[in-house]
């Protein structure tokens, strides 16, 4: 994870693992992600890389960024564009802080690019239905996105003061249906335990609320309580926040709810309807995560444009610019905008190997080493039934 980060890449070593992995004899299967920073207002829980501003005259010059960032990934990666592209993913931020029209020339602009693998390709947006329209979903299922994530967090009238996002239920499930009639085939709600305010009782209302919509995904987040790096969290008070058993209960009680109504649990933090994509590559073990989250299929390359965007290849790590002005200069010279991030041992790709098992399957092979120490180190959990050990597997 990031703050275990050490080795870091130069921008050329990181170019070289690109290289390294799109030349590879058989085709290498990618994905996308463009970070989005802008946000209207601030919401006081998020921990995400953000710049508050109402100033829509910034969307043209950070897309010009993005374009010209792509534009010299196509110029020193050989075969970039001969490479299935088979998942985009706008985050933020707020995507949908750019304008119908503008989302549509970024995206198109990038697709057209692309060697899209149309039989596996999944585009998807997270969205504020606060500040999301109509036209701009039509435009991006019209270039082929096909799910929507909508930032929800809570349908408590006093939870939501609290973080400082009031977004009546009305709101959430206008888009919801909308969405739907659109075409787009999986829409997801992100949820999270643990906000100010709340309660079981109002977390049973939360489910409730979730249950009547009964959107295809949910992503149900524990709250990181981060203030020393978020200050907008310093806005409500300890006493407010639910910890310990009181937060273990919230989570506890969204979970039952969830399978009971008929949801598959999909590792961690993740809950899907049988018939969506996910439950499906669970089911076929097909599963995979990486830094955008769980996803149907594997890609052995994350390619992240924008601010922040982090990136991976099997043997490698890394961050851009977190820093706009650092991220915008880097940009401009037409260099990679690296600020940090690892490049892997032989030992870091056979755990990371593993915790994919671990987090997709729910089970990992264990070499002998590991097996001898689960016993000990892992004695309480044993004890309790949380997890069992039989011909090698965990």
């Amino acid at each position: 994870t990031v703050p275990y980060w050490s080795e870091d890449p130069t921008a050329d070593q990181w170019l070289g693992f690109l290289n390294k992995n799109f030349n590879q004899l058989e085709p290498t299967k990618w994905a996308l992600y463009v970070h989005i920073p802008f946000c209207e207002t601030l919401c006081t829980f998020c921990g995400c890389n953000t710049s508050i501003t109402k100033n829509h005259k910034r969307e043209e010059p950070y897309m010009d960024l993005l374009l010209k960032e792509w534009g010299t990934y196509n110029e020193k990666v050989e075969k970039l564009r001969e490479n299935p592209l088979v998942e985009f993913h706008y985050g933020g931020g707020t995507p949908t802080f750019l304008s119908a029209k503008n989302l549509g020339i970024l995206t198109e602009t990038i697709l057209k690019q692309c060697q899209v693998d149309s039989s596996e390709f999944s585009g998807a947006i997270e969205v504020d239905p606060r500040r999301t329209s109509i036209e701009q979903l039509q435009v991006l299922k019209g270039l082929g996105f096909n799910r929507i994530s909508l930032g929800v967090q809570d349908f408590d009238p006093e939870t939501q003061r609290l973080i400082n996002r009031i977004q009546p239920f009305d709101m959430t499930q206008k888009l919801t249906e909308e969405a739907r009639k659109i075409g787009y085939d999986s829409v997801n709600f992100d949820l999270i335990y643990g906000l100010p305010a709340q309660t079981p009782e109002k977390i049973e209302k939360m489910m409730d609320f979730t249950l009547q919509l009964r959107p295809d995904r949910i992503a149900l987040y524990s709250l990181a309580v981060v203030p020393w790096i978020k200050p907008a969290q310093k806005l409500y008070k300890d006493e407010d926040l639910p910890k310990g058993k009181e937060k273990r209960q919230l989570y506890e009680i969204s979970r039952d709810r969830l399978l009971s109504a008929g949801y598959l649990e999909i590792g961690m933090d993740h809950f899907a309807l049988p018939e969506d994509s996910l439950s499906k590559a669970l089911t076929e073990k097909k599963l995979h995560r990486n830094f955008m989250g769980y996803a149907h299929h594997r890609s052995q390359v994350l390619l992240g444009l924008g601010v922040s965007a982090i990136s991976e290849t099997p043997e490698c790590f890394h961050q851009n610019e977190k820093k706009l002005p650092m991220y915008e200069k880097s940009v401009i010279d037409s260099s990679i905008p690296t600020f940090r991030g690892h490049i892997l041992s032989e030992q870091d790709r056979l755990r990371r190997e593993q915790i994919l098992q671990f987090m997709t399957l729910g089970e990992v092979e264990l070499e002998n080493p590991q097996l001898d120490l689960v016993q000990s180190f892992l004695k309480e959990m044993l004890g309790d039934n949380l997890i069992r050990v039989q011909n090698n597997k965990m």
